[in-house]
């Protein structure tokens, strides 16, 4: 499932944020952190994770994602990383990769299995040209590029690339999530059964079939999930 999630930060949190981020001498080049098969095709900044606008920065982006109601209902959250800032300007791109399986958490150092990306853009759609995240799926390729502050969600299995940025500037932060419900397809399941709860709750209320379709969710939950 491949989800828009609009207005996680607000464009004055936006704006705070990357007053900080342009101002920054803590990027470094992309492939400190890549793979070696990686290497080869990432071209891109990002923020040292030992500086210490890192250390201020990315516990607000955390705590802006553990918050949001849809982020908690379509990935079904049991660990998220310290999200990570990336920079793409000057042609800088991301050829097309599937992200590791496994990423190890820097606050307490187990490893935790990839189950869905997620990536917040924090430049606006005009401030740069190209940067087009594509996103591959068995429904062919799907071009995003969103507003600043909004995120877009989707499986970790997922073939994806960054386009060239050909002018301008695109800083986003990213992380992955390991979710109670390691199956895309049962998380889908589930996020569109919540959704339809939620719906039916605001036009009916509590009705004996709201009530049996929230404890059909909840034990589909039960059933799946791995706490």
């Amino acid at each position: 499932m491949m989800l828009h999630i609009p207005e996680i930060l607000t464009k004055q949190q936006v704006a705070e944020l990357r007053q900080q981020l342009d101002a920054s001498h803590a990027w470094v080049h992309g492939q400190q952190s890549a793979g070696f098969q990686a290497q080869k095709i990432k071209d891109n900044l990002q923020i040292d994770v030992n500086s210490i606008i890192y250390q201020s920065l990315s516990p607000k982006i955390l705590q802006a994602l553990q918050r949001n109601a849809q982020v908690k209902s379509a990935a079904l959250p049991k660990h998220i990383l310290s999200p990570l800032f990336n920079c793409y300007q000057d042609d800088g791109n991301y050829g097309n990769h599937v992200d590791s399986a496994v990423q190890y958490s820097d606050a307490t150092g187990h490893a935790i299995r990839t189950d869905v990306s997620i990536t917040l853009f924090l430049s606006e759609p005009d401030e740069y040209q190209g940067g087009e995240l594509i996103i591959e799926d068995n429904y062919g390729s799907h071009e995003v590029k969103l507003e600043a502050g909004d995120a877009i969600l989707y499986p970790a299995t997922s073939l994806h690339r960054v386009e060239p940025v050909t002018h301008g500037k695109r800083i986003a932060a990213f992380t992955w999530i390991q979710s109670m419900v390691k199956d895309d397809w049962q998380r889908s399941m589930l996020f569109n059964l919540d959704m339809t709860i939620m719906k039916l709750r605001l036009q009916v209320g509590d009705s004996e079939e709201v009530i049996s379709l929230t404890s059909h969710y909840h034990n589909l939950l039960r059933q799946w999930g791995d706490l």
